[in-house]
């Protein structure tokens, strides 16, 4: 009697089964554990040569704004902060690169932003295909636009409000010497407190947003460079009308005193009363015939319209509001089109 030996043999389920491979870099995903894990991860992967860069050149710059903050103190204590012909051409001389500089870099930084992290985070995937492959996985529309946006956002405020810092902390001690004491619309004004990160956030949406329409990364660029320039054109204007005008008053033969780091806006002149008249209301040739073309109107007051320096704060929050709210409705558009139009 002869026995079969032959064992039967069943298929075993492996206890280490590598995990499935990234279907775009074709690269195991990261460990569950990791800092970044899932789909963060995947949109890490896919940008991380932008995003490393800004992260790289945000630690870079604020640190050189940091160094300099210490000369500038070193500067104010030796001169003092008066602006007069010889301390303006000692600060130039030190710090026009600093200031001057760096206030040409911060500007330009939202557009660049929108231009090459907004514009082609979502266009890219659309032109490649990519965002079809990813989303016939296990993974949902929503969650897959969450995360794509998410992430790379939050790179943005948090490198914005960085350099947004640090450059502030350097222009602060010598804010009545950097621009001629001009903070509103020579480059303070759009490059601390929370103007910069509202406005690079804007202009990143802005970026996704014709990213997500037009569906090609070039054609999204070139469109955003005709967005973000006429945009830049009508926000010029908006500044100066984000707070309210302060007036100071002297007699009609002097002029208004008003602080170093005050903003000179306009001049009128008013009747006791308080009536405003434009500052050429009464001119003649002869001084005489001014004088009394303007006593009998009763005006007897020259007027100074200004911003003082104290309500920059306010002015930049209230700008930085409709931004946000600009960026959330945006936004709302992106992830609404996301999930319910093909991609």
């Amino acid at each position: 009697m002869t026995t079969d030996t032959r064992a039967e043999h069943h298929p075993r389920p492996e206890r280490n089964t590598p995990h499935r491979s990234d279907t775009t870099t074709g690269r195991a995903p990261a460990p569950s554990g990791g800092l970044l894990h899932g789909l963060p991860w995947l949109v890490w992967r896919r940008h991380r040569a932008a995003l490393a860069s800004g992260l790289a050149v945000t630690v870079l710059v604020s640190a050189y704004f940091t160094y300099q903050h210490f000369a500038v103190v070193d500067f104010v204590q030796r001169y003092g902060t008066e602006f007069n012909e010889r301390t303006g051409v000692k600060f130039g001389e030190q710090f026009r690169i600093a200031f001057r500089g760096g206030a040409t870099l911060l500007q330009f930084l939202p557009a660049l932003i929108g231009l090459f992290l907004g514009a082609p985070l979502i266009a890219g995937e659309q032109e490649h295909g990519t965002v079809r492959l990813v989303t016939t996985q296990s993974v949902s529309r929503g969650r897959w636009i969450a995360a794509t946006l998410a992430l790379p956002l939050t790179v943005v405020v948090v490198c914005t409000t960085a350099l947004s810092m640090s450059y502030r902390w350097m222009w602060l001690p010598a804010h009545t010497l950097a621009f001629n004491g001009d903070w509103l619309l020579s480059g303070p004004f759009d490059v601390t407190g929370p103007m910069l990160p509202a406005t690079s956030l804007f202009f990143a949406v802005c970026g996704i947003a014709l990213g997500v329409v037009l569906k090609r990364i070039l054609t999204s660029m070139v469109a955003g460079v005709v967005f973000m320039g006429a945009f830049s054109i009508a926000w010029s204007r908006i500044p100066e009308r984000l707070g309210q005008l302060r007036h100071a008053f002297a007699p009609l033969d002097q002029e208004p005193s008003i602080a170093a780091d005050a903003i000179y806006m306009d001049n009128w002149v008013a009747t006791a009363d308080g009536k405003f008249y434009g500052f050429g209301t009464c001119l003649d040739s002869s001084e005489a015939a001014t004088d009394a073309c303007r006593a009998k109107m009763g005006i007897t007051q020259s007027v100074t319209d200004y911003f003082s320096f104290d309500q920059m704060a306010g002015m930049q929050w209230r700008g930085s509001i409709i931004l946000l709210v600009a960026s959330v409705l945006i936004l709302g558009f992106v992830v609404r089109r996301a999930r319910r139009r093909p991609l």
